[in-house]
C-alpha cells in the first residue's frame, strides 16, 4: 500500500509520484517527480478547464501527425517555446572567451563531403555572393589545426535543399572543410537572408493566435569539432536583420552577431569574418 492510494485535489502530487516503483532509474525517477510536480501546479494556477485540456491534446495530437522523416513539428514547438534554446544553454556553459553555442536547427544533413578550402558552397548560382573567413583558436588565441566546420544555410529565396528535393541541387549551400596548421578558413556561400519556420501546421497555428511572427533573422550555421575540445553548434547572424531581437526560436545572442561588409569588385559582394574559439573538454583543462 502506498502513502497516498487515492488521489485528491490537494494531494494529486503525492498521489501520483507515490507510484513511482522502487526499482526506477534514479534519474528518470527525479525528472518525472519533478514534472509531476509542475505540470499539477500549473494546472491548478491557472484553474484548466476540461475544454482546454482537450483542446491540448488534440493540439499535441496534431503536432505529431505533422511529424515525418524531413520534419520534426516537436522540434519546432520547443524551439518556439524557447526550451532548446534553455537546455542547450544550461548544457554548454563556456568561461569567456569560447564561443557561444545556439540551436541546431532541424536542417542540418550528415554525409556532406569534405572540399577544399575556399571552395563554392552555392550549387545554383547567386546574386549576393559572400566571402565567409577566420581564424579557429583556443582560449588562449592558438591557432588550431585539424579542425572540421561544417557549414548551412538557405538560398536567396530563404529555403534549405532539404525542403526543396529536386528543386535545389542536393548539398546546396552546404559544405565541410578542415583547417590547417593556421587555423583559418574561409570559403564562398551567398549573404544569407531571413526566412520563416514552416508555419503551415500547429505550432504555426500557435504563433498567429499569440500575435508572434514566424520568422528568423538571416544566418549561416556553424558546426565545429575537434578531438579534445567541446563542439561549437551555433550561427552566425547578420548584422542589422530586422528579426535580430524577435527570433521567433530565441537563437540570437549578442556575440553571434557577425558583421557583413560590401565588397567592390571582383564575383564576391559580401566578406563576412568571424573568428571562433573553442573550450577545452573538462578533461582536458589543465590543473
Amino acid at each position: 500500500m502506498t502513502a497516498f492510494p487515492f488521489f485528491t485535489e490537494d494531494a494529486s502530487v503525492n498521489a501520483v509520484n507515490a507510484r513511482i516503483g522502487a526499482g526506477c532509474d534514479p534519474r528518470l525517477a527525479l525528472v518525472m517527480a519533478r514534472l509531476v510536480h509542475h505540470l499539477h501546479a500549473f494546472v491548478k494556477d491557472v484553474g484548466l478547464t476540461q475544454d482546454e485540456w482537450g483542446l491540448a491534446i488534440d493540439f499535441l495530437t496534431c503536432t505529431g501527425q505533422m511529424c515525418d522523416a524531413n520534419r520534426q513539428e516537436y522540434i519546432l514547438l520547443s524551439d518556439v517555446l524557447g526550451v532548446s534554446m534553455l537546455v542547450d544553454a544550461i548544457n554548454n556553459r563556456r568561461p569567456a572567451p569560447a564561443t557561444e553555442n545556439t540551436v541546431l536547427g532541424p536542417f542540418h544533413v550528415d554525409g556532406v563531403a569534405e572540399m577544399p578550402m575556399g571552395s563554392n558552397i552555392c550549387k545554383d548560382g547567386a546574386a549576393e555572393p559572400c566571402l565567409f573567413e577566420g581564424t579557429v583558436t583556443d582560449l588562449q588565441g592558438t591557432p588550431l589545426d585539424g579542425v572540421r566546420i561544417d557549414v548551412w544555410s538557405d538560398n536567396e529565396e530563404g529555403f534549405y535543399d532539404v525542403q526543396q528535393p529536386g528543386l535545389q541541387p542536393e548539398h546546396n549551400n552546404r559544405g565541410v572543410f578542415v583547417t590547417g596548421p593556421d587555423g583559418r578558413y574561409w570559403f564562398q556561400g551567398i549573404k544569407p537572408v531571413s526566412y520563416p519556420i514552416p508555419d503551415d501546421g500547429p505550432v504555426g497555428q500557435l504563433l498567429g493566435r499569440l500575435g508572434r511572427h514566424p520568422y528568423r533573422p538571416a544566418h549561416m550555421h556553424f558546426m565545429i569539432r575537434r578531438d579534445g575540445y567541446d563542439a561549437i553548434i551555433t550561427h552566425t547572424f547578420v548584422a542589422g536583420d530586422d528579426y535580430l531581437t524577435s527570433d521567433a526560436v530565441f537563437g540570437v545572442k549578442q556575440s553571434l552577431v557577425a558583421g557583413f561588409d560590401p565588397v567592390t569588385g571582383g564575383a564576391v559582394k559580401w566578406r563576412s569574418r568571424f573568428d571562433f574559439v573553442m573550450n577545452p573538454v573538462a578533461s582536458e583543462v589543465p590543473a
